[in-house]
């Protein structure tokens, strides 16, 4: 595969880190003030727009605008699962591994031509 098939992924990647930072890490800190919280919130999420927008774009000439948002779900299940183990302490179970199974179906079907 070529670089404009997985540089947008890579940025997908990378901007669903920052997102995940910004929608959940505060919940380590729930005696910080909301507004504290929304502020940070906000200037994390300032830097994923810088790679998801571009990402996108870029994606768009080689993905239709359904198989980039299926990338991002996967990606965003993917990245979740790995903050919520190791940062946030939660563990995954049976069922969380059903719904991601379930979802990777969902991928297979969007990407296969028939």
């Amino acid at each position: 595969m070529t670089a404009k098939f997985i540089l947008p992924i890579l940025m997908l990647c990378l901007s669903n880190l920052f997102m995940t930072f910004a929608w959940y890490g505060h919940l380590k800190f729930k005696t910080q003030p909301i507004v504290l919280v929304v502020l940070l919130s906000w200037g994390i999420a300032f830097f994923e727009y810088w790679l998801a927008v571009p990402a996108n774009r870029m994606g768009h000439e080689v993905y239709s605008a359904a198989q980039l948002k299926t990338i991002q779900e996967v990606i965003t299940l993917v990245v979740f699962a790995g903050f919520s183990v190791f940062y946030l302490g939660e563990t995954i179970r049976w069922n969380h591994g059903v719904a991601f199974c379930m979802l990777a179906a969902a991928a297979f079907f969007m990407f296969k031509e028939w």
